[in-house]
């Protein structure tokens, strides 16, 4: 099952800017549901935090890949939780972890996007890795494949079985 949004604002330009590396419009970490997350058409989010203010630079760790999920705290917000269920806004880099090959960056479209924190609108390790995250935070999550995309992956950029490591900035949640 796909576990990817197709974001209804800036579509084209994702578009256009994924399909230079050879991947899709669809962001990973998130899947089509109905009435599923969206992109908000004009800057509703507040003002990052300096920390928050630049794409992180992610590189994917050395050694085995973790069977568990990772969770690490890159930074530490003072806004309210994040709970399951919320509507979150997030910056976010995706990479695979055998690699270090990033396959996705809300960075690269200049926009962050919105969505449900929920099983159908994202993977789930994205829904148990930001659960609790203060918004303000930036968190590295390492996801097993299946927490991930599992033994289908998202061909072509990323390959079945594949733990991913996404760098996510939580801008807010409501």
């Amino acid at each position: 099952m796909s576990k990817r949004i197709v974001p209804l604002a800036g579509a084209l330009a994702a578009a256009a800017a994924l399909a230079a590396c050879g991947g899709s419009s669809k962001a990973p970490g998130v899947q089509l549901a109905p009435g599923g997350p969206t992109v908000a058409s004009t800057p509703t989010t507040p003002k990052p935090p300096p920390a928050l203010a630049t794409k992180p630079v992610v590189t994917a760790p050395k050694g085995p890949a973790p069977k568990n999920l990772v969770i690490k705290d890159l930074v530490k917000g003072t806004g309210q939780p994040v709970a399951p269920g919320q509507q979150v806004t997030v910056n976010y880099v995706g990479v695979l972890y055998n690699t270090g090959a990033e396959f996705d960056s809300s960075w690269k479209r200049n926009q962050p996007f919105t969505t449900a924190l929920s099983a159908g609108s994202v993977i789930p390790g994205w829904v148990k890795g930001l659960t609790g995250q203060r918004v303000g935070s930036r968190v590295e999550l390492i996801i097993p494949p299946n927490l991930a995309y599992g033994k289908a992956g998202q061909p072509p950029t990323i390959p079945a079985n594949s733990t991913l490591v996404f760098v996510i900035d939580v801008l807010s949640a409501q």
